[in-house]
């Protein structure tokens, strides 16, 4: 990394970017692989503590918006004023199954629990379950998800997000075998094709993953992040893929009743 490079532009653009997630927010790990497919930042550890560092920095002066950091959170229990307010919350968290009558069970898949606030914000409100496998999941969660499936009593769909590299491609494969209760696994992103699509800057193949060669022998190219995928392109890759599986008409019948029922409250 050049000890010269310009670090106020940067760290402006930064904050830019920042700004598109207004609505769901940016992990510091999204931001620094934006600014490498920006080409902006050079893809090294370096430059990842930099911007650390200096969004920090910028952060402390009032100059930088926060980002996620979905490791630290405040637990505390919710409490009330009043028996009212109580009541007050629990007509604006009264919701339906927004997924019956739907004719299969969908489930939103990405590779990384960073992406996981980009994805509540897309599709909560819709109702689907969304998995953050997180790389090879254990059993354990590819059993509570079979056991999930099972109990919605309908086909289910797997559409999953993940790095352009050997474990990112194997991942979805690895997962469903384990929980064995997907009908249909779509694999929305990173492909080959999005990466030229996109533009995207890759790094090379880590010599010490087993799946490595095979993954060099089909593709004789460098790894690919999914977080340096803009954030309105993943969007609009998995709404497509949701689209063939997705009954709208069910979706405004379910939240027609929603409404008469919570004004019931």
């Amino acid at each position: 990394m050049r000890q010269n490079m310009a670090w106020p532009p940067i760290i402006a653009e930064a904050a830019r970017m920042v700004g598109q997630y207004e609505d769901t927010g940016v992990t510091l790990r999204q931001l620094f692989y934006r600014l490498v497919a920006a080409e902006l930042l050079p893809n090294t550890t370096t430059a990842y503590k930099t911007l650390s560092k200096r969004s920090a920095e910028a952060r402390r002066a009032g100059t930088f918006p926060a980002l996620i950091d979905r490791g630290r959170d405040i637990h505390r229990h919710p409490t009330w004023d009043s028996p009212e307010d109580a009541r007050d919350a629990l007509r604006r968290q009264y919701r339906r199954d927004r997924t019956e009558g739907q004719a299969r069970t969908v489930y939103i898949g990405v590779e990384k629990s960073g992406l996981i606030a980009q994805l509540v914000s897309w599709f909560g409100a819709r109702g689907l379950p969304i998995l953050a496998l997180g790389g090879y999941s254990s059993q354990t969660y590819a059993d509570d998800v079979r056991a999930d499936a099972e109990a919605q009593d309908r086909p289910a769909v797997l559409l999953y997000a993940g790095d352009f590299d050997p474990s990112g491609e194997d991942i979805p494969r690895d997962f469903a075998e384990r929980a064995g209760c997907f009908d249909v696994v779509r694999r929305v992103a990173l492909s080959a094709e999005q990466v030229d699509a996109y533009r995207l800057p890759g790094q090379p193949v880590k010599p010490g993953d087993s799946r490595a060669a095979k993954f060099i022998a089909k593709y004789g190219r460098d790894v690919v992040e999914l977080d340096a995928l803009p954030p309105a392109s993943l969007h609009e890759l998995y709404e497509d893929a949701l689209a063939e599986f997705w009954d709208v008409s069910a979706y405004s019948a379910s939240r027609q009743r929603e409404a008469v029922e919570r004004a019931e409250l």
